[in-house]
């Protein structure tokens, strides 16, 4: 009899802007650990030809889309800021697809545990398709300096992010793990790698 191949586990991997979420993700991929990011599959699931983007297009007209047949993002985001309902009707749409996009790829993961990482893991329900959570934390005030040395944004838009961000206590309180980021790159890649070595020996993200 042929041993079954061990289902990867999966480790969900979130933190706000400017918490280092995605050069700690980096890192647990240089360690062999396969990985998705939900906003990579938010934007496949509304690539040219995909059914998703010509019910948008239908829905709110032509104008959502670029000349190359591409979604025109900022029109959309425009067309659903103050208006609730359609922000609602796009959620509806697009997050039973990105679920699945995500499903899809974790299904091939091939390493013993795999990562999804995802900005808004908690607040989009995605930490259900998850065994165990990982928050990278890091001071508030440490986050906007962060992410407006890297994105050169104001901080009116830094505190409007912040706020549609799932609040830091909420976070912390779906938690397993906390890796709290506040020093350098070096000692970050040190805390991957020691949580790595801890999830290898864990089965289904339980000791």
């Amino acid at each position: 009899m042929t041993t079954p191949v061990a289902t990867p586990w999966i480790l969900g991997l979130t933190g706000g802007i400017g918490s280092g979420k995605s050069a700690a993700a980096e890192h647990f991929t240089k360690l062999g650990v396969d990985l998705i990011d939900a906003d990579h599959a938010a934007r496949w699931v509304v690539e040219p030809g995909r059914p998703a983007l010509a019910r948008i297009a239908e829905h709110f007209g032509s104008g959502v889309l670029q000349p190359d047949g591409q979604l025109d993002r900022a029109a959309l985001r425009k067309l659903i800021f103050d208006v609730p309902a359609e922000r609602l009707w796009l959620e509806g749409l697009l997050h039973p697809l990105i679920a699945d996009e995500i499903r899809n790829h974790l299904a091939r993961a091939r390493s013993p545990y795999a990562i999804l990482v995802s900005p808004l893991l908690i607040e989009s329900g995605q930490y259900s398709m998850t065994q165990r959570i990982l928050v990278i934390d890091v001071p508030q005030s440490l986050q906007i300096q962060r992410t407006l040395q890297r994105d050169g944004i104001s901080e009116q838009q830094v505190q409007a992010i912040l706020k549609a961000q799932s609040s830091r206590e909420d976070r912390l309180n779906h938690a397993d793990d906390v890796l709290v980021n506040d020093q350098d790159l070096a000692w970050l890649h040190g805390e991957v790698e020691r949580l790595h070595h801890f999830y290898l020996t864990l089965r289904g993200g339980r000791s």
